[in-house]
């Protein structure tokens, strides 16, 4: 019998909020003469490149506010977008600080947190996360972040500094993502127990494989709702 966690640790980029109808629905607005997807899709792609760069210390430690911004300078140069002002790059960079929650996901944790203490561990900077939150009216018992601990995931001192955080071992921990390679490296640099969540429309049109369920995941659900009810929440 598996036992019950103490924490559940959620990954927030596509777990929890919807990047892609975010990033979509700010190039609407702007009414920028692009396929919205396309560029949410190609803003999205130079995110764990950029990341990698840190990570393997070609560069110094650089919050995900900078790179997202480097990012989007690239993609509106791909796009030959040059008629923003610098105020309206500013702006559309902080989305990623506005992004919705998917449908279940305040129900959810609200339902998670009645029996665990419930935290982030995002790449995203501390500052976007408290941001997000705020604008989602996400129940975040703490604020965790890749830049609390200074490595980017999925370098295992970030998992292995939830637990100390939180001073338990990794059995106690739940981790909760909708990428099976993020679940996979924290139960690797913790042993802690993990929650597969499917969401098949975070790239947008895109199709997505390996959404299927596998026995090395602790859990299975179809999103948050399902998960609170798989634990007795």
């Amino acid at each position: 019998m598996k036992p019950a966690p103490s924490v559940a640790a959620f990954d927030v980029f596509g777990t929890v909020v919807d990047w892609h109808g975010s990033i979509c629905q700010a190039v609407r607005d702007l009414k920028l003469e692009v396929s919205p997807s396309e560029f949410a899709l190609a803003w999205r792609s130079l995110y764990q490149p950029a990341m990698a760069k840190v990570r393997q210390g070609q560069i110094a430690w650089t919050s995900i506010d900078v790179l997202h911004r480097q990012n989007l300078d690239q993609i509106l140069d791909r796009f030959n977008i040059r008629h923003l002002s610098e105020a309206q790059k500013v702006d559309l960079n902080l989305v990623w600080h506005r992004l919705k929650p998917w449908p279940d996901a305040v129900e959810g944790l609200q339902r998670l947190r009645k029996g665990m203490m419930i935290c982030t561990l995002s790449n995203g900077n501390l500052a976007l996360l408290a941001n997000m939150a705020k604008s989602a009216a996400l129940p975040w018992d703490l604020i965790l972040s890749a830049e609390t601990y200074k490595h980017y995931k999925p370098d295992p001192e970030s998992y292995q500094g939830l637990c100390k955080t939180w001073d338990i071992e990794g059995a106690s921990l739940l981790f909760v993502a909708a990428h099976k390679s993020d679940l996979d490296a924290a139960q690797a640099a913790t042993g802690c127990q993990t929650a597969f969540i499917v969401r098949p429309d975070e790239f947008g049109p895109e199709p997505q494989e390996n959404l299927g369920r596998e026995a090395r995941f602790t859990y299975h659900a179809e999103g948050f709702i399902d998960l609170a009810e798989q634990l007795g929440l």
